[in-house]
């Protein structure tokens, strides 16, 4: 009798998803900066260090038209697929969902039979999304137990509309629908990541797209306008169950990276600035007797500079802010790692405690002012941004690119697009690695990186 095995790639636990073998590539997202010259691709980047096109973009599959803003892709299924709450042992790691944050379209591809050549199989046009889901925009991808979860900034009806969360079938890859029943108070979207065994879901908040789209609006900011809050959600009835505010002066509420031991109930929340003084800051979500709670347990500091070392953006000020727009968390809750694109630093922090975060690590790659440099590029434009660590914990890959608009915003003189690797020994601390410098991107500029067989934000266990 014939039975079905599980992916090879599918790891019960964290802990099991350590001792798998070291990546060989990995899938970067390639964003033209001018979103209407050109199209933009996937590449796929060579890891393999006994290759002899080790550390070089090796294949690049154009999307189908400029405008497609390209943000954070993950895969169709992954260790949460052996959840035993909705198991589906039958689907492998073998696609991924790559959404257009601008078009509103997305893209799967096939990594299948040669994951160094992957195929175009599907396109989900706006059209269709917007009809099935009610919602535009996609903007962050994950592999659940029951189906393909991605959020999205905005709404069918126009880019003040706010956005939420649909489903994609994780074999036909059909929109589903809008996964909410009650919203509750929320209305910015951004991220969202869940605790499966509590059966809790929790989103951040951005803007809409009219907020996002053209850059950062200063009247918006300044006036507290932007996203400053968490939101807790009953997983299994789709409804909105508590609001945590971080008070309005946390502007941009981000990337949430919660514990991997899935017994574990707290998580980390990256705030890009306060309006207050300009600093960044990192925040803990953790069950306070029996209810969520969230508390600041990070703060970063702007760094003092003259206005010609300033974009005009921040001339004003006097400083450049950190802007934490991304952060990981190591697969045994161990290590968290915070990217500084503005000062350029790229920080890690024991989180044994995470109630107590100490700084173990800081290495600074570019930067708006007195940029740090590379042994092989020297000064380095724009700053540590998306930041992929590894499965066993001791690699952390970074790109620069933030999203075009932005990114002009920020550093006007242009990006030159980098992805670094640093390498972090057993007992922490972080070491650059001098020979690997990544800028083969044909102007092109990268922004998501995803590892092979998965990574330490591409996976979800339900085993500790």
């Amino acid at each position: 009798m014939s039975r079905w095995t599980p992916d090879p790639s599918f790891y019960p636990s964290p802990r099991l998803a350590m001792d798998a073998p070291q990546e060989k590539y990995a899938y970067v997202a390639l964003v033209e900066p001018s979103q209407s010259s050109r199209a933009d691709a996937l590449g796929v980047l060579d890891l393999d260090s006994s290759s002899s096109s080790f550390g070089t973009i090796v294949n690049t599959l154009d999307t189908a038209a400029p405008g497609d803003e390209l943000h954070h892709f993950g895969w169709n299924a992954c260790s949460a697929a052996l959840c035993p709450s909705s198991a589906r042992p039958h689907v492998e790691r073998r696609y991924l969902v790559v959404p257009g944050l601008r078009s509103s379209r997305v893209y799967i591809y096939d990594t299948k039979p040669d994951p160094l050549q992957p195929q175009l199989v599907k396109t989900i046009e706006p059209d269709e999304l917007k009809r099935k889901t009610g919602y535009s925009r996609p903007h962050t991808t994950h592999c659940g137990p029951d189906a393909i979860y991605v959020s999205a900034l905005g709404g069918s009806n126009g880019a003040d509309e706010a956005g939420g969360l649909f489903l994609l079938d994780c074999e036909s890859f059909d929109p589903l629908g809008a996964w909410e029943v009650d919203k509750g108070p929320q209305r910015y979207s951004y991220d969202f990541w869940w605790h499966l065994g509590y059966d809790t879901l929790l989103t951040s908040e951005w803007g809409t797209p009219s907020m996002v789209e053209n850059g950062v609006v200063p009247e918006k900011l300044l006036g507290r306008e932007y996203g400053h809050a968490m939101h807790v959600w009953d997983l299994r009835k789709r409804r909105h169950v508590k609001q945590l505010d971080l008070g309005d002066q946390h502007q941009m509420v981000l990337e949430l990276r919660p514990a991997h031991d899935p017994r574990r109930t707290y998580g980390f929340v990256g705030v890009v600035v306060s309006v207050e003084d300009l600093s960044a800051s990192v925040w803990l979500w953790h069950r306070d007797d029996g209810d969520w709670a969230i508390r600041k347990v990070i703060e970063i500091p702007a760094e003092p500079a003259s206005a010609e070392e300033l974009p005009p953006l921040l001339q004003g000020f006097g400083a450049v802010p950190p802007l934490v727009t991304d952060i990981n968390l190591s697969l045994d809750d161990r290590f968290l790692y915070v990217s500084c694109w503005g000062t350029g630093a790229l920080l890690q922090y024991d989180v044994t405690d995470p109630f107590a975060p100490k700084q173990t690590g800081n290495v600074r790659l570019g930067g708006i002012a007195s940029p740090g440099s590379h042994p092989q590029g020297g000064p380095l434009t724009g700053g540590p941004q998306m930041v992929e660590v590894s499965r066993d914990g001791r690699r952390v890959y970074v790109s620069n690119a933030l999203y075009t608009t932005w990114d002009v915003q920020f550093y006007p003189a242009g990006l030159e697009g980098w992805i670094a690797r640093l390498d972090v020994p057993a007992d922490g601390g972080m070491q650059l690695e001098g020979d690997f410098l990544v800028t083969n991107f044909d102007g092109r500029l990268p922004h998501q990186i995803r590892l092979e067989g998965g990574d330490s934000s591409s996976d979800s266990y339900c085993y500790p």
